[in-house]
């Protein structure tokens, strides 16, 4: 399993979601305020989804290659091969859809 390809998808979307962020002040911080409830929304979806993303990797880069030797003993098991790769993938689903709650909550 390559490590470098996991480390960049988390990276990405980090990168991807900070791109996203906008100023949406309408007044000046507090300077007590360390850091912004919009910008922790930011950084808390970032995480999320980037997390997501690595174990989702983790998890098909596994499973794939459970999945490859299994189809090569007994190529019957293509479709359960498929289905527990897909599942493994999913974790990144969820990663998305929990960073657009937090991003669609109020401050």
């Amino acid at each position: 399993m390559n490590s470098k390809a996991i480390f960049l998808a988390g990276a990405a979307a980090i990168f991807v979601l900070t791109l996203l962020q906008t100023p949406v002040h309408a007044q000046a911080p507090s300077p007590n305020e360390v850091i912004s409830s919009t910008s922790a929304k930011f950084i808390a979806a970032g995480l999320v989804f980037a997390l997501a993303a690595v174990g989702a990797g983790y998890g098909v880069g596994h499973a794939g290659a459970a999945a490859m030797a299994a189809l090569a003993e007994r190529p019957e098991v293509r479709s359960m091969a498929l289905i527990i790769t897909a599942l493994a993938e999913a974790i990144a689903i969820y990663g998305l859809v929990m960073a657009i709650i937090i991003l669609g909550t109020p401050a």
